[in-house]
């Protein structure tokens, strides 16, 4: 462990370096070192020889890797402008570095300490790199929500190890049968996920970010989450049966309920944001059945709405960078203009709305099965929520690309190479997992 903590310390003077390229090559030769580096030890857990890795932490490390090296892609607008494109790659890196090693550590309380670490270089880069003043306020959102709830937590992870004397993941056998630790120790997993009720910080964040800070906090911030309560819920089972029902119940209504706002938005962003909230209730929903196939279908959609949702986030921003405008009232009849760009609306918005070939079809499917075998009452919920992702899916899609074009428009780029590169590296990894879903279905 130690020689790639030197690596990424080794990475921090690239900062420093003006070539756009040169930094987008460095976080993709780390993604690969890290990806062959990568060795399972079957017979305890999963738990890997190198990093303490199971197949739940190394998927979202190499989801990080991913999306930060698509961060600095989208980003070549800072790079051209100038504005502290330096401060920014280091921002980035020291995301990149608290996220490592959230997934990589093996003890609670470290996993606490980059959980609550990841927060700062967030909070940068929205104030930093975001668009309008309200980004002070969305900032302040989002810092205390997440903070919050946090205190709770550090309390009871030190009532934890007073109780059963080890914070390791691998030793957590033991059974709490406590509200109270039940509620403070998830909590904080709850506000980041978010679960509806809890949800008030994304959209507001999301909207007042730059477009590296929505596909960071849209690809793997809300993971941190689904990630933690994953980790901690063998630990709750007694517990869990008993009031798990509750936050299934509030997470697929809702779901429910952010779908039909989402069907109101005329932010682009927003809507995008609030699709988020829908599929992560579903997320939390696999989580809280405790069964197999909803831990599974959990990481599947994790995985899948991490890539999916950091495109659309960059097809939003790709539009605005040409009309200066978010609104769907301005953005329409782009198929006009840029009918190269169309089609990837397109796949995209398909694969939000998990058509087959994506990732979020598998995942779906994989939450339907776990949700109606706890109980076959939640098909009604599962049901319109499938119904109302198709319709502001295509609702987002139609109403950019057709109708009257804005009569303010007169010419702009079609796309550079760049941008399609960036769709391309978004949706590709996305409908091509799908042929290897065996290999989801390892680790629990």
């Amino acid at each position: 462990m130690m020689k790639f903590c030197l690596m990424l310390v080794f990475m921090i003077p690239l900062s420093f370096k003006k070539s756009f390229w040169l930094n987008q090559y460095m976080y993709m030769l780390m993604f690969i070192l890290f990806l062959c580096s990568f060795s399972y030890n079957y017979l305890f857990k999963n738990i890997s020889y190198i990093f303490g890795c199971d197949l739940l932490s190394y998927v979202m490390i190499l989801l990080s890797f991913w999306i930060c090296g698509l961060m600095m892609m989208a980003s070549e607008s800072i790079y051209y402008k100038n504005y502290f494109y330096n401060l920014f790659l280091l921002v980035n890196l020291f995301m990149l570095i608290s996220l490592f090693f959230t997934f990589v550590t093996m003890n609670l309380f470290v996993f606490y300490l980059f959980f609550e670490m990841s927060l700062i270089p967030t909070l940068i880069l929205i104030i930093g790199w975001g668009y309008q003043p309200e980004r002070l306020q969305a900032g302040i959102y989002l810092l205390f929500y997440t903070l919050m709830a946090s205190l709770p937590m550090m309390i009871s992870i030190f009532y934890f190890y007073e109780k059963f004397n080890s914070l390791d993941f691998f030793f957590m056998n033991s059974m709490v049968n406590n509200v109270y630790m039940y509620m403070c120790m998830n909590m904080v997993f709850l506000i980041k996920m978010p679960m509806y009720l809890l949800h008030l910080w994304l959209p507001k964040a999301h909207v007042e970010a730059p477009v590296s800070g929505s596909m960071i906090l849209a690809g793997v911030m809300l993971k941190l989450g689904g990630y933690g309560m994953m980790r901690l819920m063998s630990i709750f089972l007694k517990i869990g049966i008993k009031i798990n029902l509750i936050f299934i119940i509030i997470s697929l209504f809702g779901g429910l309920l952010v779908s039909l706002i989402c069907l109101r938005q005329m932010d682009m962003k927003a809507l995008i944001a609030y699709s988020s909230v829908a599929h992560m209730g579903l997320v939390l929903g696999g989580i809280m059945t405790m069964t197999y196939w909803g831990m599974c279908g959990a990481l599947v959609m994790m995985l899948a709405h991490g890539l999916c949702s950091s495109g659309l986030f960059c097809l939003a921003n790709i539009n605005y960078e040409r009309l200066l405008s978010r609104s769907l009232y301005l953005n329409k009849g782009l198929i006009n203009l840029m009918p190269s760009m169309s089609l990837w609306w397109f796949l995209l918005s398909s694969s939000n709305m998990a058509a087959p070939p994506s990732l979020n079809l598998l995942g779906e499917i994989m939450l339907i099965n776990s949700l109606i075998s706890w109980n076959y009452l939640t098909m009604i919920m599962l049901m319109l929520l499938s119904f109302f992702s198709a319709a502001y899916s295509l609702y987002l899609y139609s109403f950019t690309q057709h109708g009257k074009l804005y009569s303010g428009l007169y010419s702009f780029s079609m796309g550079y190479t760049r941008e399609y590169l960036l769709l391309f590296l978004h949706w590709f990894p996305l409908n091509l997992l799908i042929l290897k879903s065996e290999y989801f279905t390892l680790w629990v």
